[in-house]
């Protein structure tokens, strides 16, 4: 079986692809890739000075539609709502592909300008709810897909329904790290549960990068107050990054996949094929047995509705 790589993605011009997250690591590689295919590709991104580099990135990079640069602060539900405001209006109601590729990762307790707990209100309900309100303009693009990234940090995470925010319990930050990568999964299934029983043509497919070298899991031993504590955990990455991970090159490939591959359908979950889903070239693989769950799915769809406020389309 020939494995999938770049040279696979089939030219994109003519098409609008807003990536969250752009600015670095998996969300700039995605970036600078789409676009070199000929997307036009919108740069969600939290800091301007930061988007601006990238924007430059991507922009040597185009093959064809000049990039442009969205502000984006997904732990602000007023940033999301703007955001999708302004993507609308870039597109004219016709947006192809949603990558919702940002996240924070193992962050020391902390709360999104909103209130929640600040991995699953950036990770999760900041991007549910602009894939909610960005449903129009999806419906207006062509074959349009939302490619949501998991992580394989979910694998043996569950979500607190009673307390996502984890106010009544003991906070942990890879507890709730993978809570959040977790929902992601199940909100990227659930949705297309949804979109499927109402006849609509847009597909929401989950990936994971498997174990790849962005840097964001150096906040992991930041979060631990004790030093001793942060000493140990980031040698421990450091070590595990030099044996097991990929290259951001390389982790990009599960979104890339989901994002263009011709045999991708609703419901689908692309990660990598090898050791243990660590690492290697892209492949379809079942979702959790826990994104599977219908009765979950549906729970975490009315929670995320009641904390953000949004209207779920379709309902």
């Amino acid at each position: 079986m020939t494995r999938w790589s770049e040279e696979n993605i089939a030219d994109q011009t003519g098409r609008t692809v807003l990536v969250t997250g752009a600015n670095s690591g998996l969300g700039l590689r995605t970036a600078e890739v789409l676009a070199g295919k000929g997307a036009r590709v919108l740069l969600a991104c939290r800091s301007a000075e930061r988007g601006a580099k990238a924007l430059e990135h991507v922009r040597a990079a185009a093959a064809g539609a000049a990039p442009e640069l969205i502000p984006l602060d997904l732990s602000e539900l007023a940033s999301v709502r703007a955001a999708a405001v302004s993507v609308r209006e870039h597109t004219g109601d016709a947006l192809d592909v949603l990558v919702n590729n940002a996240g924070v990762m193992a962050t020391a307790r902390g709360r999104t300008a909103d209130g929640f707990e600040l991995q699953f209100g950036t990770n999760h309900l900041g991007h549910a709810a602009l894939t909610w309100l960005l449903l129009p303009a999806l419906r207006g693009g062509q074959h349009a897909r939302v490619v949501t990234l998991s992580s394989i940090a979910a694998v043996g995470a569950r979500i607190d329904l009673e307390d996502p925010n984890s106010d009544h319990r003991r906070y942990n930050p890879a507890t709730a790290y993978g809570q959040s990568k977790l929902a992601n999964q199940v909100f990227a299934v659930e949705l297309d549960r949804r979109l499927r029983a109402a006849g609509d043509d847009v597909l929401s497919v989950a990936a994971h990068p498997g174990y790849t070298a962005t840097g964001l899991g150096s906040g992991m031993a930041r979060s631990y107050s004790n030093a001793v504590v942060r000493s140990v955990i980031a040698g421990g990455h450091r070590i595990g990054e030099a044996l097991f991970a990929q290259n951001v090159r390389q982790g990009a490939l599960p979104q890339l996949y989901a994002a263009t591959a011709d045999d991708v359908t609703g419901g689908d979950y692309i990660a990598p094929g090898g050791l243990g889903g660590l690492r290697g070239s892209p492949v379809k693989t079942r979702p959790l047995s826990a994104a599977r769950d219908e009765s979950l799915g549906s729970a975490l769809w009315d929670v995320t509705a009641k904390l953000t406020g949004v209207t779920p389309d379709p309902a």
